[in-house]
Formats: C-alpha cells, structure tokens, sequence
C-alpha cells in the first residue's frame, strides 16, 4: 500500500511520540477493521436471517443497502459537522453506536428493529472510516506517516476481504445471532482500546461540507469516484448474493460455503497487498486490471461455476481481484486531492457506501426477479464500465499509465 507513501503533515503538539503513536494507529485500525466486518457481516448470513425473520433474501439483503446508504449519507454530513470536536471522543462516540447496532442486531426479534440496528451500524461506520483516515499524520512522526495511514487502510481492506468468511464460519457454528454478538464485543474492546490508547486529538481546524462537494469538480477526484462507484456497485449486486448462489449454483452445502468464503478472503488479502505495491506506480494500469478480472470471474461463475471446485477458483480470483478496490481507489482520491485529504476520504466513504447499498439493492431486485444467476452478469457488467472510465477518465497528477 505504498500510495499513501508521500503523505505528510504537522505534528499534534508532540503527542505522536510521548503517547504511544504506533499503538494508537493500532487501535485506530482495530477500529477500520470493525467497522467494515460489522458492515459485511449479513452477506454470509443472508440465509439463516431471512429464515429467521421471516423475509425473502431480497428483503434480507436490505440489511445491507441500509447500512451502505446511512454511512454514505453520514460521511460526508459528520465529517465536517464533527470537525470542531476532540477526533479522540469523536471515534469512541461512533464506535458506542456500532456496539448498540450490533447487539440491538443480535436480538432483533423481526425486521423493522433489524433495521434500525443496521442504521446504527451506517452511522459508526461513515464516521469512523472518514475520520481515522487522517489521523496517522497526528500519531507518529513524519517519516512513518506513510507506512501508518497504510495500516489504518489496510483494516478496511482486509475487513472487506475476512470479514464475511468469518461471519460465516461463527454463524455456521453458533447462529447468526451469535456472528452480531461478537461483532459487537469487538467494538465494545476497540471503543475501550480507542479511549486508551489514543492521546487527545483536538480539532486542527473547520471543515465546511462546501469544500467537501466541491472536490468531484476536479476531473481526477471525478473519475476515481466513478470507478469506485460502478466496481463497487458491480461487487455487490453480486457478492451480496453469494450464499444462495453457491448454494443453487454450485450445489455447496453451508460448511462447504463457509471454506470457500475462507479462501475468498485469504485471497483477497493477496490482492490487497499485491495492489498496493503496484498502485502508485501505476493507478490507471492496477484499477484496469481488477476490472478487468473481476468482469472475467463474475461473468464466468453462471456458465462454469457448476461445479464446487469450478466455483472454488473463480471465487478465488475473484478475492484477488476485488482485494485491491479499496486500497487502489483511495490511493487514487488521495493523491488526486493532496490538499484535501479528509475531504477527499468523506467523499470516497460516501461513494464507497452508496454503492454497496446501491449494488445490494439492485442485486436484491435481480435475483427476486430473474434468479441468482442474473446478479452476476449484472456485476460483471458494472466492472466492465469501470474499465471503461479507467480508460478514458483522468488519473492523478495526469498519469497516462
């Protein structure tokens, strides 16, 4: 993740080292890694959630649209709204309301409180991933601020990727009941950890939701923000789904879904790694390729994916490839707006999230009506537009490659 290599800043009153600073980017990064996994968790849940509450798996898909869409809202909005504030309070506030959501999702007893449970989990999530991506230049000295604001982001990458399989695996053993429990005990030790760990971070000035809307005007924030938009979406009109597609698919049983979800995210974490050392030296050439490899899997999963061990490998590259979305569009908007940086992360947040909730809702559209197989055309089709605005949009700095 060697695109954030170039971040620098001013120190935090001297904080970043009488403090603990690489213990707090810890924390902070414990804290990406909840927010994501609480986020993720209903994908390899969907099953079991819609049985139990007593909802197609359309309808149980909407745990995630509405989780997606309240931390696209709230990023953007809580982001300067919050900026006056200690960032210190500010996470352990937003990580209350991701322990609330959690448990409240724990002992939903129908739908309706489900759903306000994940519209608590969007509000932690949009303003804890907003946040904590600025907050290494005010942790640890200058020269580490690369390598540190690389594993705050890496929590989220490898949430992304983790989080599902072993949201999976917990709600295959103990019920998915007991998947949200432990989502929410983690938040609650992140919270702990957060108050802990990190020094006082007061506010370094205001920011105004002016600047934050101004930013899509530069034609590099534009089109990262449209390539974010269309693999995102694409993704999850897909991967949401997956369960009931390997199921009817591919015939595999819920432990069988379980070691292929694992090995998903296993590969996932390659492809987030792999396309971190590649992403600054490179952006346009590392963002073609994942499009281009994630419309190849999706689109190849409803003619050769028969098969468990069929299935298996596609599911793999797919993990590769969709591994290095998060880690090489936000290298992109970074480095597209260097002014800007917490502006430029609320905007990635809030597109990052509309097009979860938006690539869920659709999927949910397309398999009520046309069947499983339908949600992975249109998720390899999505991918191959992103492919296209690659191509053609403007890269940072006026990269060519």
């Amino acid at each position: 993740m060697t695109g954030t290599g170039n971040i620098t800043g001013t120190a935090a009153g001297g904080a970043r080292t009488r403090h603990g600073g690489w213990a707090a980017v810890t924390a902070v990064t414990g804290a990406t890694f909840t927010v994501v996994t609480s986020e993720m968790l209903p994908v390899g849940l969907l099953t079991p959630i819609g049985g139990a509450l007593r909802v197609s798996e359309g309808t149980a898909g909407l745990t995630l649209t509405v989780t997606g869409l309240v931390a696209a809202v709230t990023a953007p909005l809580l982001t300067p709204a919050l900026s006056r504030f200690d960032r210190r309070r500010v996470l352990c506030g937003l990580m209350g309301a991701l322990v609330t959501g959690n448990l409240l999702a724990a002992f939903s007893p129908h739908f309706a409180v489900m759903v306000v449970a994940r519209v608590l989990v969007g509000v932690g999530m949009g303003g804890v991933w907003a946040v904590a991506a600025g907050l290494a230049v005010r942790l640890v000295p200058a020269r580490s601020v690369g390598r540190a604001t690389s594993l705050v982001f890496s929590g989220i990458a490898v949430a992304s990727v983790l989080g599902v399989p072993a949201g999976t695996f917990l709600g295959e053993l103990a019920g998915w009941r007991a998947a949200f429990l432990a989502a929410g005990a983690l938040a609650l030790v992140v919270l702990v950890a957060l108050a802990v760990l990190l020094p006082a971070l007061p506010a370094q000035g205001e920011l105004r939701l002016g600047g934050v809307l101004r930013l899509p005007g530069r034609p590099p924030v534009a089109t990262g923000l449209g390539v974010v938009a269309l693999l995102v979406t694409g993704h999850f009109a897909a991967y949401t789904y997956v369960r009931p597609v390997l199921e009817r698919l591919a015939g595999a049983g819920a432990t069988t879904i379980g070691t292929l979800l694992l090995v998903y995210g296993l590969a996932g974490v390659v492809g987030t790694f792999a396309a971190g050392s590649q992403v600054s030296r490179s952006p346009r050439g590392t963002l073609l390729v994942i499009g281009l490899v994630t419309a190849v899997t999706v689109g190849a999963l409803p003619l050769f994916g028969g098969s468990v061990p069929v299935a298996g490998v596609l599911l793999a590259v797919w993990g590769v490839a969709y591994g290095g979305v998060s880690v090489a569009t936000q290298t992109w908007l970074l480095a597209a707006a260097p002014d800007a940086r917490e502006a430029a992360s609320a905007l990635f947040v809030g597109a990052f999230n509309g097009s979860i909730a938006l690539g869920a809702f659709a999927g949910g559209l397309a398999a009520d009506t046309a069947g499983v197989g339908a949600v992975l055309y249109l998720g390899a089709a999505l991918a191959a537009g992103a492919c296209a605005v690659t191509v053609f949009g403007r890269a940072p700095g006026g990269a060519r490659r």
